[in-house]
């Protein structure tokens, strides 16, 4: 084998290494982006859950009173008006959230006054204590600080 080929065959298995080390970090994260991390600082300073999402931080105090009002039910554990509804799996088929496994995020549905149905308006828990509110029925969603 002549010295060109093996260099060659060098640089090849070296990207195939470069690609499956990049493969592998991907799968681990479950997205094409690093883990996101938490400073100390950042969290002893209260950083709201989900803020990292780089989606808009909003005031539960800035919803619609409803938001608030399915925020204080989720809190109890219910009940809630959509009980086939509320609570369930939401899947974010759209991946519009952050991506993590199926089932860790759920839906609760946000009433709108005089609709006849549930409309679009819902809040949607992450397991790590994220809270995000769509008026738009998924299409845009915007993190919640609900101590504000």
């Amino acid at each position: 084998m002549t010295s060109r080929r093996r260099i060659t065959f060098a640089l090849v298995g070296l990207i195939v290494l470069v690609l499956a080390g990049w493969l592998i970090r991907d799968l681990s994260t479950g997205s094409g982006s690093p883990a996101p991390t938490t400073s100390s600082s950042a969290a002893s300073a209260g950083a709201v859950p989900g803020a990292s999402s780089g989606l808009p931080v909003k005031a539960l105090s800035t919803l619609p009173k409803e938001a608030a009002a399915t925020w204080k039910l989720i809190q109890q554990g219910g009940p809630y008006p959509y009980p086939k509804n509320d609570g369930v799996v939401f899947h974010n088929n759209g991946n519009v959230l952050p991506r993590n496994k199926d089932g860790y995020y759920h839906e609760y549905t946000v009433d709108t006054p005089g609709a006849k149905n549930r409309a679009t308006r819902r809040l949607i828990t992450g397991s790590q204590r994220e809270l995000y509110y769509t008026d738009d029925h998924y299409d845009s969603f915007v993190v919640v600080d609900p101590t504000k």
